[in-house]
């Protein structure tokens, strides 16, 4: 890790640190006034914002720890860092805000099965309303904080804190609604903010644990890598681009690339070099691996097959392209990869229909075709 990106790494742990601990105490002062009122007017829907303002809190105090662990620096076991810990701190607020939706919903039930008469002083719709003020700007401030530094755990937060006001001006439409027409609506408001919590908590969790599993690499950022790789004369083709994320913004690469026959392996050796010095100036990425096909641009029967075969899996929609021809005169043997896209249903299917059409149309070749894939495809 150089010097510049580990000083990025402490400026943003900072920031996200120091964006975690207003929203802390922000949470708990919301806390500590909205559990007094909603015990002092007897309403469910107060007390149930309480309690999710303690679980918002919380889930700050796990994005400050799961910030810190994953800044750990690489070692002998982790070799490629600790920052995937942000995504299990990210996976923990989103069982934190699911728990509270659920405990907060069999709550809500109770108090429809034997309800209570609530009571609204001044003070009380007071509180609440300076309450939804203060969870808007503090749900745009952390959020925005998020997006800057690329924080899933910070946007979640900030999604859940501009969430909680939408539930703060319900309990104040109750309370209207209360007071001028003498209808209680409190328990159903309760069931109604439990369900948008739980609503919440399952996508948040659902995409903590997608980005676990592994995502596709964002489509614009591979677009931008392959067009830095090819901005060199000798690069021909880019191909088979591999992403692997190692935290927010932690990504190592490798990737095909086509290079003349005639470049030499001294000049091979420095353009890949070069190549790995530029993909981390302009896009922080590590290429760990740069393999070489090399092609024969002179050669008047391999430019007539390239280009009859490229006509032939045009007609395919899920061929995203070819790479890697190359003949053996002597048996004349045909080797290339073909790239079938994930969208295909029957990707198998896809790929021996395009062979079989190739060696239809050049029957005096053998091929060998490998099936290949684009794992940063748009």
């Amino acid at each position: 890790m150089t010097s510049t990106e580990t000083k990025n790494e402490i400026t943003r742990e900072k920031k996200v640190i120091r964006t975690s601990i207003i929203g802390i105490a922000a949470n708990v002062l919301l806390a500590g006034f909205k559990a007094a009122m909603g015990l002092l007017s007897n309403s469910i829907a107060i007390t149930l914002d309480a309690v999710n303002n303690i679980s918002d809190a919380a889930s700050s105090v796990i994005t400050i720890i799961g910030t810190k662990l994953a800044g750990k620096a690489p070692d002998k076991k982790h070799p490629f860092g600790y920052g995937r810990i942000e995504y299990l701190s990210a996976m923990i607020i989103a069982v934190i805000v699911l728990y509270a939706g659920i405990t907060s919903f069999t709550e809500s039930v109770k108090k429809i099965i034997t309800p209570e008469t609530p009571d609204y002083p001044p003070v009380v719709l007071i509180i609440v309303a300076v309450g939804v003020v203060v969870k808007i700007v503090l749900g745009r401030y952390v959020k925005s904080v998020g997006e800057k530094i690329n924080s899933e755990s910070l946007i979640n937060s900030g999604a859940d804190a501009t969430l909680d006001s939408i539930i703060s001006a319900s309990t104040l439409a109750a309370a209207a609604v209360y007071l001028i027409w003498g209808i209680s609506l409190e328990a159903w408001l309760g069931a109604v903010i439990s369900i948008v919590i739980i609503k919440s908590g399952i996508e948040m969790l659902g995409s903590a644990i997608s980005q676990i599993l592994g995502e596709r690499a964002d489509a614009q950022l591979a677009r931008d890598v392959k067009a830095t790789v090819c901005s060199f004369p000798e690069v021909k083709g880019a191909y088979d681009l591999v992403l692997n994320n190692y935290g927010p913004d932690r990504f190592n690469g490798s990737i095909h690339i086509e290079l003349p026959d005639d470049c030499t392996l001294n000049r091979a050796d420095e353009l890949i070099r070069e190549i790995t010095s530029e993909v981390y100036q302009k896009h922080g990425i590590i290429m760990t691996a740069i393999s070489i096909y090399s092609i024969n641009s002179e050669d008047k029967e391999l430019v007539s097959l390239r280009k009859g075969i490229a006509e032939v899996i045009s007609d395919h929609p899920y061929i995203l392209g070819m790479h890697a021809l190359s003949i053996q005169r002597e048996s004349k043997t045909v080797r290339v990869d073909f790239v079938v896209s994930l969208d295909a249903k029957d990707r198998a299917g896809v790929f021996a229909q395009a062979v079989s059409a190739v060696e239809k149309r050049f029957p005096e070749y053998n091929f060998y075709a490998v099936m290949d894939t684009d794992f940063s495809e748009g």
